[in-house]
């Protein structure tokens, strides 16, 4: 199995990165707060990794730091979660604020993520809240059709991020729009959370 992988920036997308290692490509799938930490294509790039094998696919799941990937193993002890909401759980909050809800008993914090339902959040709570003790909070796709130029790259990532979150393209462009009049932040995670924020 597959617990570290250490390479060169291929590609990075909010989901996904592609991490060159000795002339092999990982696809490897990520939670935005990796994404936030990840160096431009061409930097070397360290991740810890945990392989899930199905019956048709071994698939990669990325971690920039050991908490979020303890975090994720957790939640995909939960009952009915498996790696793929486990990462949009992560994506839904920062690291240490999804620690903090799921040890506070928060359920409305966690139904806010999408894909996460009450059943679902208060089954997280139920299994997790003793858990978690160890991590408290001690952590370019394509241009629009039909609208080039409409959104600079920044912009694409978090409407990239939203669509892969379980967001409607509608409803990410919109929420975009209005964080833009307020004056977006410059930064990937800031907009990203802000923009997520007016769509949940």
């Amino acid at each position: 199995m597959i617990g570290h992988l250490r390479g060169t920036v291929l590609e990075k997308h909010p989901n996904e990165v592609i991490v060159d290692a000795a002339g092999v490509g990982y696809e490897v799938q990520i939670p935005i707060s990796t994404y936030t930490s990840l160096p431009d294509a061409g930097a070397a790039v360290s991740l810890r990794i945990y392989t899930h094998v199905r019956e048709d696919a071994l698939l990669l799941f990325g971690f920039a730091t050991p908490e979020e990937k303890l975090v994720f193993e957790r939640l995909i002890s939960v009952s009915g979660i498996g790696p793929g909401l486990a990462i949009k759980v992560l994506s839904g909050l920062a690291t240490s604020d999804l620690v903090t809800a799921i040890r506070n008993g928060d359920v409305a914090q966690l139904v806010r993520i999408p894909g996460v339902g009450k059943k679902t959040a208060e089954r997280i709570v139920l299994e997790l809240k003793e858990k978690l003790l160890a991590v408290e909070a001690a952590g370019k796709p394509a241009s629009l059709p039909g609208t080039p130029g409409a959104w600079n790259d920044l912009e694409r990532d978090v409407l990239s991020a939203l669509q892969n979150l379980g967001c409607s393209r509608p409803a990410a462009e919109e929420a975009v729009r209005k964080v833009k009049q307020r004056g977006a932040p410059e930064t990937f995670e800031p907009f990203f959370r802000a923009a997520m924020a007016l769509v949940r």
